[in-house]
């Protein structure tokens, strides 16, 4: 595996290449992470076992549309492909190696202006994406719609309803629900942003040259929804917030809409976790009802 990486990598930089150590790192629970290097160079390099999911090639078209933006600081995305006459063939992703440190002082306030510059960035006219992707390990449903509420009740909400149901959770009556969520946002039509889709503090480092976002699940749409998972899981500081808001105000209606917005991620992780998170989904519901 090593040896087709390694002619890949050279390929990719104009620079010869052999990996002559590959480490471990730490990383998601879909795929192996490893660090590999030379006498000269390192990357940091994501394996799985090769299905027609293609999820790292999803992740490294992800990395190079928020790159390509100029707003946001990613790793890059070096070369990704499929091992081939070697059993089992291997999925694979390598891209540059960030050495992570300590955040200064200033740097949550530096991705909260470099997230509102993303945001409004001006290069889609619908909502949406040309494809499915992934959200971790779930399929993320897309499409291309027109028009928000239908794209976020049908695309977002209703797709994950209807996937816990296979699963035999029954949260809510999914017709309704999606029927009252298109509603709630028939004259909601945001600015089509570019989204990083996961934004939770797990998907953000920090190097010398400011923050670091990663392991995105881009797709476009209302910028609200990637501050409303800012706030889940731990959330980011006040500071990020108030440098967002400096740049691009948010709405006094946001923390409305952020329940629908939060909601969407508590069922990803009630489909793929289940436990509390199909409790905290209900709860969600219900105070969205109230």
């Amino acid at each position: 595996m090593w040896h087709f990486i390694s002619e890949h990598i050279s390929q990719a930089t104009g620079q010869l290449f052999i990996c002559e150590h590959a480490r471990v790192a730490q990383g998601g629970d879909s795929h192996a992470c490893y660090i590999i290097h030379d006498h000269q160079h390192r990357f940091f390099v994501k394996t799985r076992p090769y299905d027609d999911t293609q999820q790292l090639s999803h992740e490294a078209e992800g990395l190079t549309e928020l790159s390509g933006t100029q707003c946001v600081l990613t790793p890059s995305v070096i070369c990704h492909g499929v091992t081939r006459d070697e059993s089992p063939e291997m999925e694979y992703l390598v891209l540059s190696y960030v050495k992570f440190i300590t955040p200064s002082q200033d740097a949550y306030q530096r991705l909260g202006e470099q997230l509102a510059s993303l945001h409004l960035y001006n290069g889609f006219s619908s909502y949406g994406w040309p494809h499915d992707n992934y959200i971790g390990l779930s399929i993320q449903r897309n499409g291309r719609k027109s028009d928000w509420a239908a794209f976020f009740a049908e695309c977002r909400i209703g797709s994950m309803l209807e996937r816990l149901a296979e699963q035999g959770h029954y949260i809510v009556n999914i017709d309704n629900f999606v029927d009252d969520t298109k509603q709630y946002f028939s004259h909601h039509q945001p600015h089509p942003s570019l989204l990083h889709g996961d934004l939770w503090h797990g998907n953000v480092g920090f190097c010398h040259r400011g923050p670091v976002v990663f392991d995105p699940a881009i797709y476009v749409g209302d910028s609200e929804s990637d501050l409303a998972v800012a706030e889940l899981f731990g959330g980011f500081p006040a500071d990020f917030f108030h440098a967002y808001a400096e740049v691009k105000p948010i709405s006094r209606h946001y923390a409305e809409r952020k329940l629908f917005y939060q909601l969407y991620h508590i069922l990803n992780h009630g489909l793929l976790f289940g436990g509390h998170y199909l409790a905290q989904a209900k709860d969600f519901i219900n105070t969205i009802r109230s």
